[in-house]
């Protein structure tokens, strides 16, 4: 009897011992899977989801341990929601590190309410403002998307190329709308262009044609809208269609989805210009985005690439921690991402996991940049045109920093 309760104990420990090797590690995700950029958002989560994956398929993290990715819904604009969802990754899912926000009110409401003060490490994939790189943040606020201080530059100069010096501008009444119109005007009007108009407007609502009739009393014929796709971008684009008040219409990255071609209507959208965050020719970008295709994921969404790279970086910044602490991880971010080191690409997990173990450094190179992060945790990055033909949104090319 004494010999089988003992088999019995022996049994229960080796059970207990193979859960804790097949422990998991958390890494969440913030992203607005309701309202202003619902239709942007699965598709990058869906970036950072494959990141994980292909961690997971080759072995796992931390000597077998298996990457979950819990989910919270900051619906894009709501900065108590993001904070809710933040305070519960923190607090009550204990993860290690988030991918994520992506609009950057949720990102800065996420950080300051409850990723700062845990202590958690984030790497947005899609939050642009410049304000991001404002924060107090303990060096704990990443992103892996170039800042709005460089689109807005380059949407400015893109528009003066093609002979269109004067617009008239509507933006979205938070950080990312007043940080990106603030560096499109200010580069616009320093090499020659005209803003005529240039009108806040509030997220959310039913009824543009008050601030529409403001800006096309201007007399311009070309309207730029920096908002969202799903919310008031589309709603301005529709409402100033059927005033017939312009001839031509500008956008940014939050408007760069094909449902916004579907709701407003392709014949209306047609020749629409747009500037996105794109990728670099890059080996690590043909490698994510065969990865991808392989794996049902559009590796041309915006944000995707820059999602799965934020998540294998802090995968990788985890391995080379040594632990799933979150104490010391930005150290080990910024390690992981940096020259000089043996170069990572995508998908690359077990090379990357046998070099760290050998003491080796090691240099991530991936999908959507080298990513190498300044004091403010930005990195350079490249921004690319798209205009909308035969009803959707396609790449034109990459604008070059000394375009004029």
């Amino acid at each position: 009897m004494k010999k089988h309760v003992l088999a019995m104990a022996v049994a229960a420990s080796t059970v207990a011992l193979s859960g804790v090797a097949q422990a998991e590690v958390k890494i969440g995700f913030l992203g607005g899977f309701t309202g202003g950029i619902e239709s942007l958002t699965p598709p990058i989560f869906d970036g950072a989801q494959l990141a994980v994956d292909q961690v997971n398929e080759q072995g796992g993290l931390l000597d077998g341990q298996m990457i979950e990715m819990p989910t919270g819904d900051t619906t894009c604009s709501d900065a108590s929601a993001a904070s809710n969802a933040a305070d519960r990754m923190v607090n009550t899912e204990e993860v290690t590190a988030i991918v994520g926000a992506l609009c950057t009110g949720a990102t800065i409401a996420a950080a300051n309410n409850a990723a700062i003060p845990g202590g958690v490490v984030m790497v947005s994939p899609a939050s642009t403002a410049p304000a991001v790189s404002e924060l107090d943040d303990n060096d704990l606020v990443f992103r892996t998307v170039p800042s709005d201080a460089f689109q807005g530059e380059m949407l400015a100069k893109l528009l003066l190329e093609k002979g269109i010096d004067e617009v008239a501008v509507t933006y979205v009444n938070n950080d990312y709308g007043q940080g990106l119109s603030d560096a499109f005007a200010t580069t616009f009007e320093a090499e020659g262009g005209t803003v005529a108009a240039n009108l806040a407007h509030e997220d959310n609502r039913a009824d543009y044609r008050s601030e529409l009739g403001t800006l096309s009393a201007s007399g311009v014929p070309t309207l730029v809208v920096l908002a969202y796709a799903d919310t008031s971008g589309q709603t301005v684009l529709r409402q100033a269609y059927e005033s017939g008040m312009f001839t031509q219409y500008v956008g940014a990255d939050g408007m760069v989805g094909n449902s916004l071609v579907d709701a407003v209507g392709a014949d209306v959208l047609e020749g629409m210009i747009a500037t996105r965050p794109g990728s670099p020719d890059l080996p690590g970008t043909e490698m994510f985005s065969e990865a991808a295709e392989e794996a049902g994921v559009d590796p041309d969404a915006v944000f995707a690439a820059q999602a799965y790279d934020a998540a294998f970086l802090l995968a990788l910044a985890i391995e080379q921690n040594g632990s799933a602490e979150r104490e010391g991880l930005s150290e080990a971010l910024r390690s992981v991402a940096t020259a000089p080191g043996e170069v990572i690409l995508p998908g690359e997990w077990e090379k990357a996991v046998e070099l760290i173990a050998a003491g080796t450094e090691i240099d991530y190179q991936g999908a959507s940049g080298t990513h190498e992060f300044n004091e403010a945790g930005d990195v350079p990055g490249i921004v690319v045109e798209m205009v909308v033909e035969d009803g959707e949104f396609v790449q034109v090319g990459e604008l070059e920093a000394n375009d004029s």
